[in-house]
């Protein structure tokens, strides 16, 4: 489950893995990202099967949450 792409909506975080599925899970799921504005829900970094919020420095990993 490697991720290519991430991003917030107001409601959920998204993620593009590398064979094109999409996948998305509600933003209540991560009770740490409940104080970010958009700007900050959309800086993303990809790890080889997560994401990372580089402002609250933290991440999680796709096989656990998804």
């Amino acid at each position: 489950m490697r991720p290519v792409k991430a991003w917030c909506t107001k409601d959920e975080v998204h993620v593009t893995l590398a064979d094109e599925r999409t996948i998305s899970a509600p933003l209540w799921w991560y009770p740490f990202l409940s104080g970010l504005d958009e700007q900050g829900l959309n800086e993303i970094e990809l790890m080889y099967e997560g994401i990372w919020w580089t402002k609250v420095d933290e991440g999680s990993r796709l096989k656990v949450c998804f």
